[in-house]
């Protein structure tokens, strides 16, 4: 099954459990009582609403980590260290069938690495200084392998 039909199913699940806690809770009987309003309508318009808030989530996910994480872009490499982290990312890449993600830098001293984006060729992989600071380049790399994982996978959920 692919990521679509995995969206759409758990989509249809989270709409089944409400539409059944909502019965059980007695909602519907209110809606009715309350002013003729149908649970149905108000269930197609929270499909359409959680349908509509994960695409705008999903579409925004880079934007948002740039900003709230301060993601410094490598688009031009300022020395060795930049360089061969852009390196590795296009290697492995390449290896995966996937687009070159962009490649940026965040300052925490925790290390931390995360992967984000619409899709397989329209991604951003991220390290933070700390985890350059603590990890040696082998270490680094798996860090970036795991990464580019998820990208290749889809699975770059926010």
């Amino acid at each position: 099954m692919g990521r679509i039909g995995l969206f759409l199913l758990t989509n249809l699940a989270v709409m089944l459990v409400l539409s059944i806690t909502m019965r059980l809770l007695g909602v519907d009987q209110m809606l009715a009582a309350g002013g003729g309003m149908e649970m149905t309508g108000l269930l197609i318009m929270a499909a359409i609403m959680g349908f509509a808030g994960s695409f705008i989530s999903l579409a925004m996910s880079k934007w948002m980590a740039k900003r709230s994480m301060g993601v410094e872009l490598i688009e031009s490499p300022r020395n060795s260290d930049e360089a061969w982290l852009v390196s590795v990312v296009k290697r492995q890449a390449e290896i995966a069938g996937i687009g070159m993600p962009e490649v940026g830098i965040f300052r925490s001293p925790t290390p931390n690495a995360f992967a984000t984006g619409m899709n397989r060729n329209n991604a951003l992989v991220a390290v933070s200084t700390g985890l350059l600071q603590a990890m040696n380049r082998d270490e680094v790399e798996a860090v970036l392998g795991h990464e580019i994982s998820h990208v290749a996978n889809g699975d770059m959920v926010t």
